[in-house]
């Protein structure tokens, strides 16, 4: 399929510096928190709505009302800028009298703004301060005559630092005019059913509300939007789908059970019912004429590692290869370890290949997958590089998939001609967020727990006792019992209260130094952080200080103590995901979770349902209703798609709509060539292009 932008689009898609306002230095933060083009600027919706017509009796206003008053200037108090003394203007009108304040402003802007005798309107907050209506520096000063640049309906967007609102409400409204009709892609009938204004009018309406309600993702403009965005997520799906089942011929993968057999032997334990009920599928999948494109999701601990090991062995047992992609060194060395060990019986040749591999290493070691002569390999992104070649490679796993996008997943699979793939995540998914992330795959869930597994108990603690928290660490840590202390950031910043990795390390340095405590984060080279690690796993640390670099797949059973510091900050899954590393041995093991107050509601509901349960599904499906739209499962991931319009947990109806429509689409058009489907195109070059399109059209 050959995707171009029509003409009409191009102002669209033009930077974001070609809007009034915005620089090379504006551009800069705006690419970073909103986007790099004017509709990516489009798309950032208003979340509030200031209201400027309220025109009420001065001697009637209450304290924090919002007002718009004409108004005589009677009197200057104007202050030199080095006093700290404020500037006072008097005014009045017939309902009244106002003192506007001013803290160190400029006397020629006052005298020039305001000037005796002079009539001018005045919008802002108003507060009564002994029994006087005072305004502290007006939100707008405008003369009679020029009534019209008074905005009475004023949008309130998102702002990131450096970046003001007049400015970006500004660089909007120079933006809407660019949107021009286009070709109705969504069925009439459900547009007459919903409501629903056009594209152009709708992103008109979005940056002119004139109610609150219009805010609400109900609102028949919002629902718009954000159908349009589900229905090109959809419709990209859909196209992967059928690229998938046209060049999806596998070649089917039936193990003689050799390997699993004496594998199963070795094992202290027998699969859970639902390790092998998983299994089940993915054989049946295996043994197919299709390739195989298979999601498992399984909670912390429910044993995903294994079902993997086993799907990969019955590559192994046809004489086919069987790779396993992780997102980081650590969690990629990690699987070598436990997997070499568990083969090491079986006498099965396990490779490791990481982006540090030293040059001579990683020439043996491509050559050797070349060759066919390494049966298993478990590496990193370097396994997506050109230079990696595999004999025959019968099975891809990707694990933890929501580290990885969907192109990178095809390009891993695309290492072998007819390569089955299985995606593993060990943070469960609702079911309207699988909906539009995998769309593409099968779903599997290891919903239960291998014997023996104890719950972990959850605690909230202020971080006004962190002091008992260093006391009750110094009684219990020893080799055989160690902690991790987690913190959000890795240097103090000037605009955070959130304490340092670094600094925290120190103190608890000189609090435990019995405990050998280490520090470990994302900035640290790879052998740095492995070093660290090694102490922490050997027993030789018993106190482990990071961020969340140790989110995932880190294996310690002696660690039962897991501190994180500053809970508020973090999402549900990502509490969930650091708990898990806890609760690994036979000791029972504690999560504190140290907040800082005064708590908003959301994050005090949040830990306290952390409290609560340790189910990660019951979690995963209060995260979506908790948290906005941009910050599902804790923070953006790269396989998530990026929506700017859906709330998931508001349109989760919306879904099966466009996924019904997407599916007759293709099936009417399949390669989307051709007038009828130029509308189509249109709409995916608007909010896929980047994503599933592009790779789709490169084969």
């Amino acid at each position: 399929m050959h995707l171009t932008r029509p003409t009409s689009l191009f102002p669209l898609f033009a930077s974001v510096t070609t809007l009034p306002g915005i620089g090379a230095r504006l551009g800069a933060i705006m690419e970073k928190r909103i986007g790099a083009t004017v509709l990516d600027v489009l798309r950032h919706a208003p979340v509030g709505l200031v209201d400027r017509r309220a025109r009420p009796h001065l001697d009637a206003v209450t304290s924090g009302q919002l007002i718009t008053v004409e108004l005589l200037i009677t009197k200057h108090d104007i202050t030199p800028r080095h006093l700290s003394r404020p500037s006072r203007i008097l005014a009045e009108n017939e309902t009244g009298e106002v003192e506007l304040v001013f803290f160190k402003a400029d006397s020629n802007f006052l005298l020039r703004s305001l000037p005796l005798g002079e009539r001018r309107i005045i919008s802002g907050t108003a507060e009564i301060f002994q029994g006087r209506v005072q305004i502290a520096h007006p939100d707008y000063i405008i003369a009679p005559a020029d009534i019209a640049q008074l905005p009475l309906l004023e949008p309130i967007y998102p702002l990131s630092a450096g970046l003001k609102g007049k400015t970006l409400r500004k660089a909007i409204q120079a933006a809407v005019p660019k949107v021009t009709p286009q070709p109705e892609w969504i069925d009439e009938t459900l547009m007459k059913q919903k409501h629903w204004p056009d594209f152009a009018s709708a992103m008109a309406h979005l940056h002119a509300p004139e109610t609150p309600e219009a805010l609400l993702p109900e609102h028949p403009v919002r629902e718009r939007l954000a159908y349009d965005e589900l229905l090109a997520n959809q419709l990209a799906l859909a196209l992967i789908r059928q690229e998938t089942a046209l060049a999806g011929k596998g070649k089917p993968v039936k193990g003689d059970g050799r390997l699993r057999a004496k594998l199963a032997t070795q094992l202290p334990f027998r699969l859970t019912g639902a390790q092998s009920r998983v299994l089940d599928e993915i054989y049946d999948d295996q043994a197919g004429d299709l390739r195989m494109l298979r999601l498992v999701q399984g909670d912390v601990g429910s044993g995903k590692t294994l079902v993997a090991l086993m799907a990969m062995l019955n590559a192994v047992e046809t004489g086919r290869q069987a790779v396993l992609l992780a997102p980081t060194e650590i969690l990629a060395k990690q699987h070598y370890k436990t997997i070499s060990t568990l083969l090491e019986a079986l006498q099965i040749p396990v490779g490791l290949l990481v982006g540090g591999a030293k040059t001579k290493a990683k020439t043996q070691m491509l050559a050797a997958m070349a060759a066919g002569d390494i049966p298993v390999i478990i590496g990193t992104h370097a396994l997506l590089t050109d230079d990696v070649q595999f004999a025959d490679l019968g099975l891809a796993v990707v694990d933890e998939q929501h580290r990885f996008g969907v192109k990178q997943r095809m390009s891993l699979s695309a290492k072998g001609a007819d390569c089955d793939v299985l995606v593993m995540t060990a943070t469960p998914i609702p079911r309207t967020l699988s909906m539009t992330a995998y769309g593409d795959l099968q779903s599997s869930i290891i919903d239960e727990k291998p014997p023996g597994r104890e719950d972990i108990d959850t605690a909230i603690i202020s971080l006004d006792r962190i002091a008992e928290i260093v006391e009750k660490l110094r009684s219990r840590l020893g080799p055989n019992f160690r902690a991790y202390w987690i913190c959000p950031l890795v240097e103090e910043s000037d605009k955070s209260d959130i304490t340092a990795a670094e600094e925290r390390f120190a103190t608890l340095q000189a609090a435990l130094p019995h405990t050998n405590p280490q520090l470990v984060h994302g900035r640290m080279k790879a052998d740095e952080k492995e070093a660290v690690m090694a102490q922490f796993q050997s027993g030789q640390s018993q106190l482990l200080v990071a961020t969340t670099v140790i989110e995932v797949g880190v294996d310690v059973p002696e660690a039962g103590i897991m501190i994180i510091e500053h809970a508020e900050r973090f999402g549900l899954a990502q509490l969930h995901q650091l708990r898990g590393r806890v609760g690994r041995g036979s000791t029972k093991s504690v999560c504190l979770l140290a907040y800082q107050g005064p708590l908003s509601e959301t994050a005090t509901a949040r830990l306290k349902i952390m409290r609560e349960t340790n189910d990660g599904f019951r979690l995963a499906e209060e995260d979506l209703r908790l948290r906005g739209p941009g910050e599902i499962l804790g923070q953006r991931q790269s396989g998530m798609p990026e929506f700017a319009m859906v709330d998931l947990a508001a349109h989760a109806h919306l879904i099966s709509y466009a996924r019904d429509a997407a599916e007759k689409i293709i099936a009417a058009t399949p390669t989307l060539e051709g007038e009828k489907a130029d509308k189509y195109r249109l709409l995916l070059s608007l909010f896929e292009r980047d994503n599933a399109i592009k790779f789709l059209a490169s084969g």
